[in-house]
């Protein structure tokens, strides 16, 4: 970390611990509490970064391609620009009225740090749409269906490795799919169902179709930017600290954990014939960026695998009360 904020996080944590001089006295216990603040704040702009870049690019392909065509894209941000169309109220209003109730949720299902993450991106691009000067693009009609769902799809994906949301509807998919059989994916079909054909009622059939474009390539943008991952993410965790990596997915993320045996083979340090028990865990894709925040605070070297895992059944994944998942 540069030197002038290592020290503004020593500072910090010398202030913290003045009324423990006990501990203050063990060098091995206050370093390691400087690296976790050190990567929690590293992590976190690393984070917001990414949800400014998404809103800058969600923003470019609404006023540059969607909002001047009168074009559609799926999910909320598709209902709030209906609703522009049909009653010419201003784009950042619709974003931010028709999210809130979803905010609201996510605070509920998942955790206060997720929902106010995603109300600053939320916020962050209704004032985008409101503030920045963005010309239309152009006038071709294929490509504006796909150029402004993918540049809206490149944002939902930046701010979903950000750990945040800017649009709503994926928050209700998942908190549905917790409490029913559906997937996340056939949520997310049926409201875009209802959407598109009442686009097609009210509007046109062709501006129908070339919503169902507009949200075929954000889709397919979204999955690119966020490496596939699909609601579930398997984790496979190589580290000496196998111990504390367990009971950290224990007591932050409230996961089960399975430990099974291993030999390591070669690695930075050469050819290596340890056995070692590797963790193994399944999250939520929404779950991972603090995952890996959390694996860094404990050993910044361990080797992380994630695969996606098209579903999970039994163990913790569903039953488990989601309010207590720190996102």
């Amino acid at each position: 970390m540069i030197p002038f904020f290592h020290s503004i996080i020593v500072q910090a944590v010398q202030r913290a611990y003045k009324n423990r001089p006990a501990l203050m006295r063990k060098p091995s216990v206050f370093e390691k509490q400087v690296h976790a603040v050190e990567v929690e704040v590293s992590h976190a702009l690393r984070d917001y970064l990414s949800i400014v870049l998404g809103v800058c690019a969600a923003a470019f392909g609404l006023k540059g391609f969607l909002l001047p065509a009168e074009f559609l894209d799926g999910g909320v941000t598709g209902t709030s620009l209906l609703l522009t169309a049909l009653f010419d109220w201003p784009l950042s209003w619709m974003l931010i009225g028709l999210n809130l109730p979803f905010l609201i949720l996510a605070y509920v299902a998942f955790s206060p740090r997720f929902a106010f993450r995603s109300l600053v991106g939320i916020l962050l691009l209704a004032g985008a749409v409101d503030i920045l000067p963005i010309p239309m693009m152009t006038e071709d009609k294929i490509l504006i269906a796909a150029f402004g769902g993918l540049f809206l799809g490149l944002g939902i994906g930046l701010a979903i490795r950000g750990g945040a949301i800017i649009d709503g509807t994926e928050v209700l998919a998942i908190t549905i799919s917790r409490n029913s059989t559906l997937t996340v994916g056939n949520v997310i079909l049926i409201f875009n169902l209802i959407l598109f054909i009442i686009a097609a009622q009210v509007l046109s059939i062709e501006i129908a179709l070339y919503a169902i474009l507009t949200y075929y390539a954000a889709s397919k943008t979204v999955d690119f930017v966020i490496d596939g991952i699909e609601e579930y993410v398997g984790v496979t965790i190589v580290t000496d600290y196998h111990e504390q990596i367990k009971r950290m997915i224990i007591r932050e993320l409230g996961r089960g954990v399975t430990l099974f045996r291993g030999r390591k083979g070669y690695g930075k340090k050469g050819s290596r014939e340890d056995d070692t028990e590797i963790v193994y865990t399944v999250i939520t894709r929404l779950e991972t960026a603090r995952l890996q925040t959390e694996i860094d605070k404990i050993d910044p070297d361990a080797f992380v695998i994630m695969s996606a895992v098209k579903d999970a059944r039994g163990g913790i994944i569903k039953k488990k009360p989601v309010h207590k998942v720190g996102i």
